[in-house]
Protein backbone atom coordinates (compact mmCIF):
# COMPACT_ATOMS: atom_id res chain seq x y z
CA UNK A 1 0.00 0.00 0.00
CA UNK A 2 1.30 3.41 -0.95
CA UNK A 3 1.65 5.74 2.29
CA UNK A 4 0.01 8.66 2.20
CA UNK A 5 1.33 11.64 1.22
CA UNK A 6 2.64 14.15 3.74
CA UNK A 7 0.09 17.63 3.67
CA UNK A 8 2.33 21.01 2.21
CA UNK A 9 2.59 23.47 4.89
CA UNK A 10 1.68 26.94 3.81
CA UNK A 11 4.36 29.92 4.53
CA UNK A 12 2.38 30.89 8.14
CA UNK A 13 2.46 27.59 8.99
CA UNK A 14 6.23 27.17 8.57
CA UNK A 15 6.82 30.37 9.97
CA UNK A 16 5.46 29.19 13.35
CA UNK A 17 6.90 25.93 13.54
CA UNK A 18 10.36 27.90 12.81
CA UNK A 19 10.47 30.14 15.37
CA UNK A 20 8.80 27.57 17.64
CA UNK A 21 11.77 25.46 16.98
CA UNK A 22 14.35 27.94 17.25
CA UNK A 23 13.07 29.47 20.43
CA UNK A 24 12.79 25.50 21.79
CA UNK A 25 16.70 25.01 20.62
CA UNK A 26 17.39 28.40 22.74
CA UNK A 27 15.54 27.78 25.20
CA UNK A 28 17.32 24.27 25.59
CA UNK A 29 20.79 25.73 25.65
CA UNK A 30 19.81 28.33 27.89
CA UNK A 31 18.28 26.18 30.45
CA UNK A 32 21.20 23.94 30.11
CA UNK A 33 23.73 26.52 30.92
CA UNK A 34 21.12 27.63 33.91
CA UNK A 35 21.69 24.01 35.37
CA UNK A 36 25.62 24.87 35.42
CA UNK A 37 24.50 27.81 38.50
CA UNK A 38 21.80 26.16 40.12
CA UNK A 39 22.51 26.53 44.03
CA UNK A 40 21.82 22.50 44.80
CA UNK A 41 21.78 19.11 42.89
CA UNK A 42 18.28 19.22 43.40
CA UNK A 43 18.08 22.34 41.11
CA UNK A 44 20.44 21.53 38.50
CA UNK A 45 18.70 17.96 37.73
CA UNK A 46 15.59 19.91 37.84
CA UNK A 47 16.87 22.35 35.10
CA UNK A 48 19.12 19.54 33.26
CA UNK A 49 15.48 17.99 32.89
CA UNK A 50 13.33 20.73 31.65
CA UNK A 51 16.09 21.16 29.15
CA UNK A 52 16.06 17.66 27.97
CA UNK A 53 12.17 18.39 27.00
CA UNK A 54 12.83 21.65 25.25
CA UNK A 55 15.43 19.67 23.14
CA UNK A 56 13.12 17.16 22.57
CA UNK A 57 10.63 19.59 21.68
CA UNK A 58 13.20 21.41 19.19
CA UNK A 59 13.58 17.21 17.95
CA UNK A 60 10.20 17.25 17.10
CA UNK A 61 9.47 20.18 15.40
CA UNK A 62 12.59 19.82 13.26
CA UNK A 63 11.46 16.62 11.94
CA UNK A 64 8.06 17.67 11.38
CA UNK A 65 9.22 20.54 8.84
CA UNK A 66 11.72 17.94 7.55
CA UNK A 67 9.46 14.85 6.43
CA UNK A 68 6.72 18.04 5.21
CA UNK A 69 9.37 19.17 2.95
CA UNK A 70 10.89 22.05 4.81
CA UNK A 71 14.45 22.46 5.40
CA UNK A 72 14.17 23.32 9.45
CA UNK A 73 17.41 25.87 9.24
CA UNK A 74 15.67 27.52 6.48
CA UNK A 75 12.44 27.64 8.66
CA UNK A 76 14.51 29.02 11.70
CA UNK A 77 16.32 30.94 10.35
CA UNK A 78 14.18 34.50 10.11
CA UNK A 79 13.88 34.37 13.44
CA UNK A 80 17.75 33.88 15.18
CA UNK A 81 17.98 37.85 14.38
CA UNK A 82 14.81 38.66 16.35
CA UNK A 83 14.95 35.59 19.21
CA UNK A 84 19.07 36.47 19.91
CA UNK A 85 18.59 39.70 20.08
CA UNK A 86 16.15 39.81 22.77
CA UNK A 87 18.29 36.87 25.02
CA UNK A 88 21.53 39.41 23.84
CA UNK A 89 19.69 42.22 25.37
CA UNK A 90 18.69 40.39 28.23
CA UNK A 91 21.06 38.49 30.41
CA UNK A 92 20.02 37.50 33.76
CA UNK A 93 22.65 38.92 36.42
CA UNK A 94 22.03 36.01 38.97
CA UNK A 95 20.18 32.71 39.64
CA UNK A 96 16.92 34.31 40.37
CA UNK A 97 16.36 36.28 37.28
CA UNK A 98 17.12 33.53 34.55
CA UNK A 99 14.15 31.88 36.62
CA UNK A 100 11.96 34.43 36.38
CA UNK A 101 12.85 34.64 32.63
CA UNK A 102 12.22 31.51 31.88
CA UNK A 103 9.02 31.60 33.54
CA UNK A 104 7.84 35.10 32.74
CA UNK A 105 9.61 35.55 29.22
CA UNK A 106 9.05 32.46 28.10
CA UNK A 107 5.56 32.05 29.12
CA UNK A 108 4.34 35.28 27.28
CA UNK A 109 5.89 34.07 24.07
CA UNK A 110 4.47 30.41 24.88
CA UNK A 111 0.60 32.45 25.21
CA UNK A 112 0.94 33.99 22.25
CA UNK A 113 2.24 31.35 19.65
CA UNK A 114 -1.02 29.27 21.99
CA UNK A 115 -3.08 32.01 20.37
CA UNK A 116 -2.00 31.67 16.88
CA UNK A 117 -2.13 27.91 16.73
CA UNK A 118 -5.98 27.97 17.53
CA UNK A 119 -6.06 29.41 13.94
CA UNK A 120 -4.25 26.53 12.54
CA UNK A 121 -6.41 23.43 10.76
CA UNK A 122 -7.03 20.66 12.94
CA UNK A 123 -4.37 17.64 12.57
CA UNK A 124 -0.66 16.78 13.28
CA UNK A 125 0.67 20.25 12.68
CA UNK A 126 -1.82 21.70 15.34
CA UNK A 127 -1.23 18.76 17.82
CA UNK A 128 2.50 19.53 17.75
CA UNK A 129 2.61 22.70 18.75
CA UNK A 130 0.28 22.29 21.39
CA UNK A 131 2.12 19.32 23.05
CA UNK A 132 5.21 21.63 22.63
CA UNK A 133 3.79 24.50 24.20
CA UNK A 134 3.20 22.33 27.11
CA UNK A 135 4.84 23.19 30.31
CA UNK A 136 7.94 21.07 31.19
CA UNK A 137 7.62 22.02 35.20
CA UNK A 138 9.12 25.43 34.71
CA UNK A 139 6.02 27.31 36.39
CA UNK A 140 6.18 25.78 39.52
CA UNK A 141 9.72 25.26 39.72
CA UNK A 142 10.15 28.86 39.20
CA UNK A 143 7.15 30.15 41.88
CA UNK A 144 8.79 27.49 44.54
CA UNK A 145 12.00 29.35 44.36
CA UNK A 146 10.89 33.29 44.50
CA UNK A 147 8.88 32.24 47.21
CA UNK A 148 11.47 30.57 48.63
CA UNK A 149 14.13 34.00 47.91
CA UNK A 150 11.51 36.65 48.91
CA UNK A 151 10.71 34.98 52.15
CA UNK A 152 14.27 35.11 52.95
CA UNK A 153 14.88 38.73 51.33
CA UNK A 154 11.77 40.69 50.80
CA UNK A 155 13.52 43.14 49.40
CA UNK A 156 14.44 40.80 46.35
CA UNK A 157 10.67 41.30 45.29
CA UNK A 158 11.10 44.92 43.85
CA UNK A 159 13.93 44.17 41.89
CA UNK A 160 12.61 40.71 40.25
CA UNK A 161 8.94 42.99 39.28
CA UNK A 162 11.37 45.54 37.78
CA UNK A 163 13.14 43.00 35.83
CA UNK A 164 9.89 40.92 34.63
CA UNK A 165 8.70 44.47 33.50
CA UNK A 166 11.99 44.70 31.11
CA UNK A 167 11.33 41.21 29.61
CA UNK A 168 8.03 42.11 28.88
CA UNK A 169 8.92 45.17 27.33
CA UNK A 170 12.17 43.90 25.38
CA UNK A 171 9.48 41.07 24.50
CA UNK A 172 7.12 42.97 22.82
CA UNK A 173 9.49 45.23 20.83
CA UNK A 174 10.97 41.78 19.40
CA UNK A 175 7.54 40.94 18.63
CA UNK A 176 6.42 43.57 16.44
CA UNK A 177 9.95 43.03 14.92
CA UNK A 178 8.44 39.43 13.44
CA UNK A 179 4.90 40.89 12.45
CA UNK A 180 6.60 43.92 10.18
CA UNK A 181 8.67 41.43 8.71
CA UNK A 182 6.49 38.32 8.77
CA UNK A 183 3.80 39.12 6.51
CA UNK A 184 2.25 35.40 6.66
CA UNK A 185 2.65 34.64 10.39
CA UNK A 186 0.83 38.09 11.03
CA UNK A 187 -1.88 37.34 8.37
CA UNK A 188 -2.82 34.14 10.08
CA UNK A 189 -3.05 36.24 13.47
CA UNK A 190 -5.19 39.02 12.23
CA UNK A 191 -7.07 36.65 10.17
CA UNK A 192 -7.98 34.33 12.62
CA UNK A 193 -8.87 36.86 15.30
CA UNK A 194 -11.53 38.23 13.03
CA UNK A 195 -10.53 41.43 12.99
CA UNK A 196 -8.98 44.09 15.04
CA UNK A 197 -11.35 44.34 17.78
CA UNK A 198 -10.11 40.40 18.03
CA UNK A 199 -6.47 41.32 18.02
CA UNK A 200 -7.53 43.71 21.20
CA UNK A 201 -9.20 40.81 22.96
CA UNK A 202 -6.05 38.61 21.89
CA UNK A 203 -3.69 41.08 23.56
CA UNK A 204 -5.89 41.60 26.62
CA UNK A 205 -5.98 37.84 27.53
CA UNK A 206 -2.05 37.88 27.11
CA UNK A 207 -1.62 41.05 29.82
CA UNK A 208 -4.05 38.89 31.81
CA UNK A 209 -1.80 36.06 31.83
CA UNK A 210 0.97 37.79 32.57
CA UNK A 211 -0.76 39.32 35.66
CA UNK A 212 -1.84 36.00 36.90
CA UNK A 213 1.93 34.33 36.39
CA UNK A 214 3.28 37.80 39.09
CA UNK A 215 0.81 36.95 41.36
CA UNK A 216 1.66 33.70 41.06
CA UNK A 217 5.20 34.84 41.76
CA UNK A 218 4.18 36.79 44.40
CA UNK A 219 5.48 40.41 42.67
CA UNK A 220 3.61 43.18 41.86
CA UNK A 221 2.34 43.11 38.43
CA UNK A 222 4.32 45.20 34.98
Amino acid sequence: MTAAPTPQLDPATVDLLGVLAYGELTAFERLATDARFAPTIADKHALASMAAAEFEHYRCLSEHLRSSGVDPEEAMRPFVAPLDGFHDLTPPNDWLESIIKAYVGDGLATDFYREVAAFLPEGRTRELVLDTLADTGQASFAVAKVHEATARDPAVAGRLALWARRLVGEALIQAQRVAVERDALTGLLVGGSGDLAGVARLLSRLTDNHTARMKALGLQPS
